[in-house]
């Protein structure tokens, strides 16, 4: 029987030196490609960009002001048995709120995201308030990501991720609790919920609502005719316009880790302007307009290079929820009337008809922004905890999802002082 060990180790980054100046290394010994006149982005990340970031990376990010700066948060390990596995040890964020009835939230990123995703949000969910819920969040390292383990192991997929999931949550005495993913984080979420909820995942929230495909006339008679009509309105062409491209012109990355991994892996682990280059371009091209500035893209890009399985372990995950690039990621999901809420954000890469989010599961809440992209958490923070306190805020409609659990801290009352007898 499967099962989770009992204690939780606290957990401090601390890159060894070596391996910085390996880094410095293999920057020195950069050799760059050429590229064609004006190309600008059509043909992928420009050269003067890269020159610029690699520069950066060399002679001024400072990695120990980084890694001093991440190390503020509480940060641990646990040991996660999974069924068929083995143990994995899972590095993940935990920050309970001063509240004490506040709601377990689980934060899950996904490629090419990692747990710091979760930093800017993180204040903002666990702040104390009478007039918003608070959250005691827990945001881990997916294995193969950040400083988890990866598994060694063929076939493990979408009920695995939500097996660990749900063991960690648990092992940390959250038996009942709330979710939020965004890319791999929604897709997990789906398993997640199908495996574990109404038991353990009361409500959950994506801000990516991607589903496993289009409505079927039979299945789905009504979203499939409002998904016709949608193709004659000037947003509804705009949404078909936006989401044919990216099928078209940015998915590439996808069909490679899903069907040959292990040869990327060569690249991104011998190169750090290699893995720079294969994640900053989606970091620039997946985000709304964002200004990413240089220490903060080296930082994200770091992480990927001195995660604890090494930069090519993440990209096996879609191989393995692909099946090779012969199977669904959405396989085995099944349509759960766990309450879900919904953030549209116009920078979002797959842009769907907002219909197409009730065949996820039973939609009670929906926010649409007018700026955000793919890493909202990172790019509109203020705009994606707005949402979760709406949907689980008093008046909201997950309110009191988790028995016992609405968030909120007790007003304090003031009682004016009595004034001296003259």
């Amino acid at each position: 029987m499967a099962a989770t060990t009992l204690t939780d180790e606290p957990f401090k980054l601390a890159i060894p030196e070596d391996d910085l100046q390996l880094l410095r290394k293999k920057l020195d010994l950069v050799c760059l490609p050429d590229e064609i006149n004006g190309a600008g982005w059509d043909y992928g990340v420009p050269l003067t960009d890269v020159k610029r970031l690699v520069a950066h990376w060399k002679d001024k990010f400072d990695w120990r002001k980084a890694e001093a700066k991440i190390n503020e948060l509480p940060m641990f390990t646990r040991d996660i048995e999974v069924e068929g596995f083995g143990i994995l040890n899972i590095h993940y964020v935990h920050h309970r709120s001063d509240v004490d009835n506040a709601i377990p939230l689980l934060f899950v990123h996904g490629w090419p995201g990692h747990f710091l995703e979760v930093r800017k949000i993180l204040p903002l969910l666990t702040a104390t308030s009478p007039d918003h819920p608070s959250f005691h969040v827990v945001a881990p390292s997916l294995p193969g990501f950040g400083f988890s383990s990866s598994v060694k192991k063929m076939g493990f997929k979408g009920p695995q991720y939500a097996e660990v999931l749900n063991r960690l949550m648990i092992s940390l005495g959250y038996s009942e609790y709330v979710y939020q993913g965004g890319d791999w984080g929604h897709i997990l979420g789906l398993h997640a919920v199908t495996h574990h909820g109404h038991k353990h995942i009361k409500a959950w929230h994506s801000n990516m609502p991607l589903p496993a495909g289009p409505p079927s006339p039979v299945k789905n008679p009504l979203i499939a005719l409002s998904t016709l009509l949608s193709k004659f309105t000037k947003e509804g062409r705009a949404k078909w316009q936006i989401a044919q491209k990216f099928v078209q012109q940015g998915s590439g990355y996808s069909e490679v880790q899903s069907t040959k991994p292990q040869t990327l892996a060569y690249a991104l682990t011998d190169s750090p302007v290699g893995l720079l280059a294969w994640i900053y371009e989606k970091l620039v091209s997946w985000s709304d307009k964002y200004s990413w500035a240089d220490d903060e893209v080296l930082e994200w890009v770091s992480i990927y290079w001195f995660s604890r399985a090494g930069p090519g372990a993440a990209g096996r995950i879609y191989y393995e929820m692909d099946s090779g690039g012969t199977g669904n990621a959405f396989d085995g999901c099944v349509w759960q009337s766990v309450p879900l809420g919904i953030s549209y954000f116009p920078g979002e890469v797959d842009q769907l008809p907002k219909s197409w989010s009730h065949m996820l599961g039973k939609v009670v809440f929906e926010g649409e922004h007018e700026k955000g992209g793919h890493f909202a958490a990172h790019e509109v923070p203020d705009a994606l905890v707005g949402d979760l306190r709406k949907m689980y805020g008093k008046g909201g409609p997950a309110y009191g999802a988790v028995p016992g659990k609405d968030g909120y801290s007790p007003a304090v009352l003031l009682v004016p002082r009595p004034t001296p007898a003259s």
